[in-house]
C-alpha cells in the first residue's frame, strides 16, 4: 500500500505534509530507502554546516539529525502501543523542548549518525513485524485518531521533510 492510499481519518490535518513528503512509496520500502539516502545526504554535508545556523533561534543540522531520531523513536512507541491494541490516548511532545537538552552539537556527527542508523534498523524491523490487521488498528495521539500504518509513513514523510529543508536552507 501507498501512502496515498491512506483515509484521512488515519492521521491529523498537522501530519498531511508529512503523509504526502513519503514520496507514495510502500511502506517497508520508503523506511528502507530512507536509511541510505540519510547517511548519505548527511555524510556528504561539509563539516562546517553542521552546526550552521541559517537565522538566530534555527536548529543546526545536528540538531535536526537528533530531532529526526527523536521523533522517529516517539513515533514507533506510538505505533508500538496502538498495535498491541492499547487504547489509551497518547500524548504529544513539544520538539522544540527536547533541543536543548540533546547536545547534538557537542556530538560527532559519526555518533548521530550510528545512532540514526540503530534506531531506524529498530524501526524498519518492528513494521517488519506487523501483519495488515495490526497496521489498519486505530489509536489517538496528540488528541487525533491516527493508524499503525500513517505513522509508518509519517516516519519516511517527517525525514524527507527535514532533509528538503537543510537543502533549501543550510547547503
Amino acid at each position: 500500500m501507498l501512502a496515498s492510499g491512506l483515509s484521512t481519518n488515519e492521521y491529523s490535518v498537522f501530519n498531511a505534509t508529512y503523509i504526502k513528503a513519503a514520496n507514495d512509496k510502500t511502506l517497508l520500502d520508503g523506511l528502507r530507502e530512507g536509511l541510505p539516502q540519510l547517511l548519505n545526504f548527511i555524510g556528504n554535508v561539509p563539516a562546517d554546516k553542521l552546526e550552521y545556523r541559517y537565522a538566530e533561534g534555527k536548529w543546526t543540522i545536528k540538531d535536526i539529525v537528533l530531532h529526526m531520531i527523536d521523533t522517529e523513536r516517539i513515533f514507533a512507541y506510538r505505533a508500538l502501543r496502538i498495535s498491541r491494541g492499547d487504547k489509551t490516548p497518547l500524548p504529544g511532545f513539544e520538539e522544540n523542548d527536547y533541543v536543548p537538552f540533546a547536545f547534538a552539537n557537542s556530538r560527532s556527527i559519526e555518533s548521530l549518525l550510528a545512532e540514526y542508523e540503530s534506531a531506524r534498523k529498530a524501526t524498519i524491523s518492528f513494521f517488519e513485524s506487523l501483519n495488515e490487521d495490526q497496521l489498519l488498528f486505530m489509536g489517538t495521539a496528540s488528541n487525533t485518531a491516527i493508524s499503525v500504518r500513517a505513522i509508518g509513513f509519517i516516519i519516511t514523510g517527517h525525514q524527507n521533510h527535514h532533509l528538503r529543508v537543510i537543502s533549501e536552507r543550510y547547503l
